[in-house]
């Protein structure tokens, strides 16, 4: 397999310019604070990469793509041939999935902070 010219150039510049390049990269994530330090390398050979900043993954994974028109498109294609199974999830689908869990795992924190042992539905 061929590597393209603009991979071999990227691959580079990561090398000639680690914390510009990622930068560069991490402008495409959606951050819900920004980091002080691209990289933090004040304690070799311990470093810290966009030190300070704070994203929600789930959000960047699925949210943002429903909000910006791609519901609808394809998020996760399943396919085994072993099992003889396909199914495929939209990104609107998983994000409501998503957080249908993230509720009930809630609910039943909540229960078990409170001593209930019943969920309503």
């Amino acid at each position: 397999m061929a590597v393209s010219a603009t991979r071999i150039e990227r691959h580079a510049r990561s090398l000639a310019d680690p914390a510009g390049f990622w930068a560069e990269q991490a402008a495409a994530i959606d951050w819900t604070r920004r980091w002080d330090k691209v990289l933090d390398d004040s304690n070799p050979p311990l470093y810290r990469w966009f030190a300070g900043a704070e994203l929600n993954t789930c959000y960047n994974a699925l949210d943002r793509h429903v909000e910006r028109g791609r519901g609808d498109q394809a998020a996760l294609i399943y396919d085994s041939p072993l099992a003889g199974s396909k199914a495929s999830f939209t990104y609107r689908e998983l994000r409501d999935a998503v957080a249908r869990l993230a509720g009930a795992i809630a609910l039943r924190a909540s229960a078990r902070a409170t001593g209930s042992s019943s969920i309503c539905r």
